[in-house]
């Protein structure tokens, strides 16, 4: 390619870019304090703004400087994140890791039309975000049962 870089992994979708940000700043909100009392409910607020905030400088500077192998680190740190929550039984933001699941999973599945190594290389985070999928779509915490 003459030295120019490879851009086209960032013509997959703009789902990741519109969606992600909010719902893993959801998740880590979710991760950073139980859900409990008004008060309690009130700071987790507070903390999904702020981070949903940063989550979008995150992926702004993702897309605008990163490159394919760093946005694949990136959704791999997601897909950490939405198959913790489906893996235990108490609360956390089921919802959003459902969405960020899903999302995540449509991007990995398209990478097998693009070149390069990077469908091959997701292959576990598409098995292990099809298993977490599942669990949520059918868990009456996520009010979906898709």
């Amino acid at each position: 390619m003459s030295g120019r870089r490879r851009l086209d992994w960032l013509g997959l979708t703009p789902e990741p870019e519109r969606e992600l940000p909010a719902a893993v700043a959801a998740l880590r909100a979710s991760s950073h304090s139980p859900h409990s009392e008004s008060a309690q409910a009130a700071r987790t607020a507070d903390l999904t703004a702020e981070l949903a905030a940063a989550e979008r400088r995150r992926v702004e500077h993702l897309i605008l400087r990163g490159s394919r192998h760093s946005w694949l680190r990136y959704l791999a740190e997601v897909t950490e994140l939405v198959t913790a929550v489906a893996a235990r039984p108490e609360p956390g933001d089921r919802a959003a890791a459902l969405l960020a699941g899903e999302v995540v999973l449509d991007h990995h599945r398209m990478l097998i039309g693009l070149p390069g190594t990077g469908y091959g290389r997701t292959a576990r985070d598409r098995s292990e975000l099809e298993g977490a999928v599942r669990i949520l779509r059918t868990d009456p915490r996520t009010g979906s049962s898709r």
